[in-house]
């Protein structure tokens, strides 16, 4: 069975209906976030279902192989991903987000400069929406009273 967009669309819908069933349940044991923790699963499962739905009604387009060394830098983002996960508490929502962008932008051929500027700018545009806009906690991990 050669792969296609309808079989990715089956795989995105059940993803959204994993991830709403076990995020609907989320509650906080008391209120501090205006909107709780079950609406960013919630949310992420129905943009994922909308394109799924999308990629079923679309479909047919056969799946060209990865073009040489993709799946070597899929396998780094995943251990990119992994690293920001264990180290996000510990350093901080910006140093983390930061370095994060840093490192993703280099994986896909950015220059470094582009990748700092562009990695340190929406780590801190991102920390001030969210923590300050938003009254969304974020760890400031290291660079604790500075933020």
């Amino acid at each position: 069975m050669a792969l296609n967009d309808r079989v990715l669309g089956v795989f995105a819908l059940a993803l959204a209906a994993f991830l709403t069933a076990f995020g609907y349940g989320l509650e906080a044991p008391f209120a501090y976030e205006p909107v709780g923790p079950r609406a960013f699963p919630l949310l992420l499962a129905f943009i994922i279902a909308v394109c799924g739905v999308r990629l079923l009604f679309k479909g047919g387009n056969p799946v060209e192989p990865n073009p040489p060394g993709a799946n070597a830098r899929i396998l780094m983002m995943v251990g990119f991903l992994a690293a920001y996960a264990l180290m996000f508490q510990w350093l901080g929502f910006v140093v983390a987000t930061a370095a994060m962008t840093i490192f993703v932008g280099r994986l896909f051929g950015g220059a470094w400069l582009r990748c700092v500027i562009g990695g340190v700018v929406m780590a801190l545009f991102f920390f001030l929406l969210f923590d300050k806009a938003l009254d969304v906690v974020l760890p400031t991990g290291i660079l604790g009273d500075l933020l």
